[in-house]
């Protein structure tokens, strides 16, 4: 896989490991709608769909890594024999935006699983206001998570939804939420 190089922070190996470890336990893989936000390479997105991810949707708004999440994605869809892996150049809070006026019918851009890993610059303030635009797209099994600097306070989580577990993996830090049910 390729990576855009400087401006965006990759997912180590040790965390990527851990991180699918936890959602293939949780069986949050196999046949899910998968939403990689401030996606970098895709490299998460595109996990996902090798491990069985029925949709991947990649949203990048850097135009180089935008371009390369687009290499990654044909090399992952020819591999896959499907187009499983598309992607968005936008910013993500357009894309969700644009996301709900779309999705009148009932079901229409829910995601089961969601990956948010923003770069450093991105404020708590932006965080939370991703997140509450994120809520209602979401399925009602669906698991968020967050990955984020382990000097970074915990997400202002909005009411649609709640904490299930962090965890820390030395400079990394991961928040996985679910929806609340309200």
């Amino acid at each position: 896989m390729s990576v855009p190089g400087e401006g965006t922070r990759p997912t180590t190996d040790r965390v990527k490991e851990a991180l699918f470890s936890r959602l293939e336990s949780m069986n949050m893989l196999s046949g899910t709608r998968v939403l990689d936000l401030y996606a970098g390479s895709g490299s998460l997105g595109a996990e996902s769909a090798s491990r069985g991810a029925a949709s991947v949707e990649l949203v990048e708004f850097n135009e180089k890594a935008a371009a390369v999440c687009q290499r990654n994605a044909e090399l992952v869809n020819k591999v896959l024999g499907s187009k499983v892996v598309r992607v968005q150049r936008s910013k993500v809070e357009a894309f969700l935006v644009r996301a709900a006026e779309a999705g009148v019918e009932a079901g229409a851009n829910q995601w089961d699983l969601v990956f948010l890993d923003p770069p450093y610059p991105l404020t708590e303030t932006e965080l939370s206001t991703v997140l509450e635009l994120l809520g209602p797209r979401l399925s009602s099994f669906a698991v968020v998570v967050v990955e984020r600097s382990s000097r970074t306070p915990e997400p202002a989580w909005p009411a649609s939804l709640v904490l299930l577990v962090e965890k820390k993996y030395g400079e990394t830090r991961l928040w996985f939420a679910e929806p609340s049910g309200d």
